[in-house]
């Protein structure tokens, strides 16, 4: 393999503290240093402009394989990554057989090396088929290639049964991911619990419900010693737990997703109701895309919150609460979600729309420095889930996401890479995109979808 010098480009490693405008020189496959001298055939691509940093992680994907793949596969949902500038994605379980055993590990496992275009680590788990009643062969699962256990889409409501998970999971040195859900006062809610369920006539869905098993979890971690990460949180009041909790020492973390901190509960009554209300920072006045009230594209778990959650929920990432920002990349067939919204199914795309939203919505906003916000997307994740990814230190993966901060572009939801198109962000002017993303030194780059 013939060398490659990304020239000229602003260079962020948060792993190493690097934040300058260098040369990154790039051969086999591997990061060879900066600013060092190339020799023989090298390929020299100019990135002066743009943000040269680590290849992106995602650890809270939806792939859907086995089993599901009318709504995305392996070989799409990792093109829709390369589109998004990620270089390594972390699959969920709920898939169909669900993954609670080493022979689903080492089917998808081939099916990854077959298909997949960018790097991908699966979890495990916590119970048998995620049904909250029987514990996964956890140690089993952790020996097939398991980064983590998590009955991610569903919450474990047994409280002595989780214990005994976390007590195997720290026995085999594995994290657990908790999505926090406590049925018994969430019910059947769909959306938000407040002024807007009320409005719209739809099933709340109180934040409590997300409060109830933060808590549980902050006491289980201090009780086992078993890091547990809260996933996709939403609740401001979620977010104060957990700020307190670690400044204990709790084995505790928590991860955001980026339609919690772009969009509010108002979204769901009609994109008059959000431009007018929640949505005047994020976007220029010139193109302002149209919505009907209850579109199911706004219906995700846990739900879009009110504006005080939002602004917890931004407060939490920008003060080191939140370490890691994630997709949920939940893909679902038109079909599915072209129904009433208390029908439809939870869930929305992300992979595509993640970085340019986090851009706009913390960058470019002055929120948070650009390098804070590369560590969430790099070496945060990498080291919650003890990954050798996330750094461009020398001899390491050549897994490199080129980003042009300031492109504005218009995202075409039906275009995209993604097998599915259920984005609440279809037709929403962007700011910021990735313009290269290479994968063990080698450009697997897909164009991102722009509508005309």
């Amino acid at each position: 393999m013939s060398s490659l010098l990304l020239k000229g480009g602003r260079v962020i490693d948060p792993d190493n503290d690097h934040d300058a405008v260098a040369d990154l020189l790039i051969a086999d496959g591997k990061i060879v240093g900066l600013n060092t001298e190339a020799s023989g055939d090298v390929e020299v691509v100019d990135c002066a402009g743009q943000v040269v940093c680590p290849g992106l992680i995602d650890l809270h994907v939806h792939l859907r394989e086995p089993g599901q793949s009318a709504k995305e596969t392996i070989a799409t949902g990792t093109t829709a990554a390369t589109a998004g500038g990620f270089t390594t994605v972390v699959c969920m379980p709920n898939t169909s057989p669900t993954i609670d055993s080493p022979s689903t590990v080492a089917l998808i496992q081939d099916k990854i090396e077959r298909e997949a275009v960018v790097n991908v680590y699966i979890t495990g788990a916590i119970t048998i088929g995620i049904a909250g009643e029987e514990l996964a062969p956890i140690g089993s699962l952790k020996q097939a290639g398991v980064v983590a256990i998590t009955d991610d889409g569903h919450c474990v409501q047994n409280n002595e049964l989780m214990r005994r998970a976390l007590e195997y999971a720290k026995m085999f040195d594995l994290p657990a991911m908790d999505h926090c859900q406590d049925y018994s006062i969430v019910t059947d809610g769909v959306m938000h619990e407040g002024y807007w369920s009320t409005l719209l006539g739809l099933k709340g869905w109180p934040a409590s419900g997300e409060d109830l098993i933060v808590a549980r979890n902050i006491e289980l971690a201090e009780l086992t010693g078993t890091h547990i990460h809260c996933q996709h949180i939403s609740s401001g009041k979620s977010v104060e737990l957990i700020r307190q909790a670690k400044k204990r020492g709790v084995p505790i973390s928590g991860e955001a997703c980026i339609h919690h901190i772009v969009l509010t509960d108002t979204a769901i009554g009609g994109s008059e109701h959000f431009w007018a209300k929640d949505g005047r920072d994020l976007q220029p006045d010139d193109h302002r895309p149209e919505w009907p009230v209850y579109h199911t594209n706004f219906k995700m778990n846990p739900p879009l919150r009110c504006a005080e959650n939002r602004q917890a929920v931004i407060d939490g990432v920008c003060d080191g609460t939140l370490e890691i920002l994630a997709s949920d990349h939940a893909p679902h067939a038109d079909h599915e979600k072209d129904v009433e919204f208390d029908y439809a199914p939870f869930g929305i795309t992300g992979l595509e729309t993640e970085l340019p939203l986090a851009l706009m919505q913390l960058h470019h906003s002055g929120k948070l420095p650009l390098p804070e916000i590369i560590a969430k997307y790099t070496i945060n994740p990498a080291k919650l889930l003890k990954l050798n990814k996330g750094t461009l230190s020398p001899g390491a993966d050549a897994d490199v996401t080129v980003i042009d901060p300031d492109a504005e572009w218009v995202y075409d939801a039906n275009a995209d890479a993604s097998k599915s198109s259920n984005s609440p962000f279809d037709g929403w002017r962007l700011r910021g995109r990735a313009v290269m993303t290479l994968v063990g030194g080698r450009n697997v780059s897909h164009s991102v979808a722009v509508s005309a």
